[in-house]
């Protein structure tokens, strides 16, 4: 079976993939094991330099990946171009701190000597969307060869040019070849891959069905699992905000990529006496956003990755509206080629409706309001996800506690847009998934934390 790319701009073939045969995958991942073996040995400094030229790679190259990305799933090229720098700041991340934080870490016990070791475990499955194809990856290889361990990679089907790209950058870099192999491989095929006994751990990216089902296999073998799955993220608009500080982000942080991210922002939950501002100011902001061609750098918003995740996110608007939902731009869908959707905003929004319950996977935004804080707060963690939340307040100490304390979600920003940073933990929590990628403790995911006990 080929696995085919296809333009999301104009539904052109831009390429098609023989899928590897059981035989062949089994065959990659004993060499990838063989070469665990040997690199499990190697020294942070060796790892480091590798890693480090992987990043100086991503850098020189930004503009000939930002390209693939966009032609095989149509994010504005200058997004794709900047997603390949922050692919090189990962890699530099963990090249300068992985000796660091994964120093023995002595305890003092009744032992002459006493300590956690963190040791790497071996060969990582990741199981990748198509999104953010290059950044995904990286942020779970950076952290997982640093560790000592190896991977290898089931990517989306439809970015297959992206994940070959990955697996040539670590060649090119000086990795041995066996340190991170792409699979070219459907969905079905990911069980086998699974129970393989030489495979120790996966992490998957990707929708919380997606995640349950990974997360089942790999429980069945006893395998540990990291889920960052979908997001609902509610955006707190209080009414002593900066509304003009709060509208920017709201908008950069609904419409990165089309929309098409686990943390965008979806449900602005705004407290009654600055409903009519906000609105207002929203409203003129999401009325500048174009949407077109993704190599042209006027448009904000790129086609979405198929025409089928098209109409699914149109069902869900038209479903809202036919449930008392208020469309105030957008909505319909263009008469042209390409799985084009326009910014769209739906106002009096309620739990009950699509644009409330479910995850939107798309350049939709929805207003709901609400009377005061207590209100928002109940309403923004009325959600079976957990992934990302902010909110907008003048009073930082507010905002700082219910960041903290009352928000039900993994990353909590005040006075911004949610976003990832290798220095920080990401990952969420109920139905956004459990574990954590990036920072310290996303290298220590996959380790085995060892107990050293001498007397």
């Amino acid at each position: 079976m080929a696995l085919q790319s296809i333009n999301p701009a104009n539904g052109d073939l831009i390429a098609s993939y023989e899928e590897m045969t059981i035989d062949e995958v089994k065959g990659i991942i004993a060499d990838v094991d063989t070469t665990f073996k040997l690199w499990r040995n190697t020294s942070f400094a060796e790892r480091g330099d590798f890693l480090k030229r992987a990043g100086k790679i991503m850098r020189e190259k930004k503009e000939e990946f930002g390209r693939l990305m966009t032609l095989e799933m149509g994010k504005p090229y200058n997004q794709a171009i900047a997603e390949a720098g922050k692919c090189g700041w990962v890699c530099d991340y963990y090249a300068e701190n992985a000796e660091r934080i994964l120093a023995d870490q002595i305890i003092e016990t009744d032992a002459s000597k006493s300590y956690v070791a963190y040791r790497p475990i071996g060969i990582v499955l990741a199981v990748m969307p198509w999104n953010f194809p290059f950044w995904q990856v990286f942020r779970f290889t950076a952290p997982a060869l640093m560790a000592g361990n190896v991977g290898v990679l089931k990517h989306a089907s439809n970015v297959q040019g992206c994940a070959l790209a990955i697996e040539n950058i670590f060649i090119e870099a000086g990795f041995p070849k066996n340190v991170f192999r792409t699979l070219v491989i459907s969905s079905k095929a990911v069980k086998n891959v699974i129970i393989n006994p030489h495979v120790k751990a996966v992490t998957l990216t990707g929708s919380t069905p997606a995640g349950k089902a990974v997360a089942s296999q790999a429980g069945a073998a006893l395998k540990k699992t990291v889920l960052e799955l979908g997001g609902s993220d509610p955006y707190i608009i209080l009414e002593d905000a900066d509304l003009d500080q709060a509208v920017t982000a709201c908008v950069i942080g609904r419409f990165l990529n089309t929309g098409q991210s686990c943390i965008a922002a979806k449900r602005f939950i705004v407290v009654e006496p600055v409903l009519d501002s906000f609105r207002s100011k929203l409203l003129e902001a999401m009325e500048d956003q174009i949407w077109g061609d993704p190599f042209d750098e006027s448009v904000n918003i790129g086609p979405m990755v198929n025409s089928h995740a098209r109409d699914e996110v149109h069902g869900q608007v038209t479903a809202s509206i036919e449930k008392g939902a208020e469309l105030l731009v957008g909505g319909e869908v263009p008469d042209v080629k390409g799985a084009f959707y326009p910014a769209t905003l739906l106002d009096n929004v309620q739990p009950g409706m699509p644009a409330f319950d479910d995850e939107i996977f798309g350049p939709v935004a929805a207003i709901i309001q609400v009377k005061d804080e207590e209100e928002a707060i109940r309403l923004a963690n009325q959600t079976p996800f957990g992934l990302g939340g902010a909110v907008f307040t003048q009073d930082v100490a507010r905002g700082e506690r219910i960041a903290a304390n009352d928000l039900e979600a993994g990353g909590c920003f005040v006075n911004d847009f949610v976003r990832s940073d290798p220095r920080l933990p990401f990952g969420g929590i109920k139905e956004s998934g459990y574990g954590r990628e990036l920072s310290e403790a996303g290298i220590r995911e996959f380790t085995n934390m060892k107990t050293v006990y001498i007397r």
